[in-house]
């Protein structure tokens, strides 16, 4: 079915969204998720589906080993998506590394290509961040400028780079830099009286200046890679922005590295292009969360992360 919603969004996670068993069902069921990372295995040179199966969790949370089971995982689900019948949406947006998924399934990017990307790119993240050093967290119930101001302080004193990584919702901040000054931070904010302070299982601190001296690197990667106009319209992380020319796309994604996600204004922009239901594709629901706790009126969200919720996005949107 080629025909498109006007009303939907599809949006895609980031990193954090990996767990063991993801797409178990989605296997058992549907041939492609095998065969697909099957593809993706003989490029990785492992068997990323044992991974995501049976770990150890501790080497999936690697951000290495992450990055491509959640491109793989999400791209997966749009996939079975379209071959089950699912619409066209209208828009399409991913958190951080879900923007990845977001432009190979607008066919921007072929998967094979942004699978190589990616671990080009999560392999440079580490050599600036060797295991250990960085660390994100995630804040909420302190108001966002609270928390920037608990940044810039920390940064002050203790000479160590910690700083917004991701806007997600107003009072839901995430964070990054040095292990030391994030669990400072962390500490300010639980004093403060934070609702809730978390380390991510990320073992790199994405989106901020830490990540600067791996630019020079990604260009020269990123310019392998062939990068075509998004068919479905993508907003950006950077500037919440709808990009069509390659190159755009490509300093985009540069500067994706060290600037936060701003995902509360993508939100925002795409409710405002009168779309009305959200799905979210891939292994987790946190950008589902995010949308319903947010408590925008007459706006649907769901994360199709297992077979149930994909028959239901189903019949929500096809037979409507």
């Amino acid at each position: 079915m080629n025909t498109k919603d006007k009303t939907l969004a599809v949006v895609f996670p980031g990193q954090s969204s990996q767990h063991l068993g993801m797409l178990s069902d989605f296997a058992t069921r549907y041939k492609l998720v095998r065969k697909i990372f099957d593809e993706v295995s003989e490029i990785l040179n492992y068997d990323i589906w044992r991974l995501t199966q049976y770990g150890p969790i501790t080497k999936l949370n690697k951000t290495c080993y992450a990055q491509p089971a959640i491109l793989t995982a999400s791209v997966i689900i749009w996939r079975v998506w379209r071959e089950q019948g699912g619409q066209i949406p209208n828009l399409m947006a991913g958190h951080s590394l879900g923007e990845y998924s977001a432009l190979v399934c607008s066919e921007s990017i072929d998967l094979l290509s942004a699978v190589k990307l990616i671990m080009v790119r999560s392999k440079l993240m580490q050599e600036v961040s060797p295991y250990g050093d960085g660390a994100m967290s995630v804040i909420i119930g302190l108001n966002n400028d609270t928390v920037i101001e608990f940044c810039k302080m920390t940064e002050s004193i203790y000479n160590q780079i910690v700083a917004p990584a991701g806007f997600n919702a107003p009072g839901n901040i995430v964070i990054s830099g040095h292990i030391k000054a994030v669990e400072k931070v962390n500490l300010f904010c639980k004093k403060a009286g934070a609702k809730y302070v978390k380390f991510l299982p990320i073992s790199v601190p994405s989106h901020c200046i830490i990540m600067k001296p791996m630019v020079n690197k990604f260009k020269e990667a990123l310019k392998k890679v062939k990068i075509y106009p998004p068919k479905i319209p993508i907003i950006n992380n950077t500037d919440v922005s709808i990009e069509s020319e390659p190159l755009a796309i490509r300093d985009a994604l540069i500067r994706q590295l060290y600037t936060p996600v701003r995902w509360h204004e993508i939100i925002q922009k795409i409710i405002g292009n009168n779309i009305e239901k959200f799905l979210e594709m891939g292994p987790g629901k946190v950008l589902t969360q995010l949308i319903q706790r947010s408590m925008y009126d007459n706006i649907f969200s769901l994360s199709i992360n297992n077979i149930n919720r994909l028959l239901t996005a189903i019949n929500m949107c096809v037979k409507n």
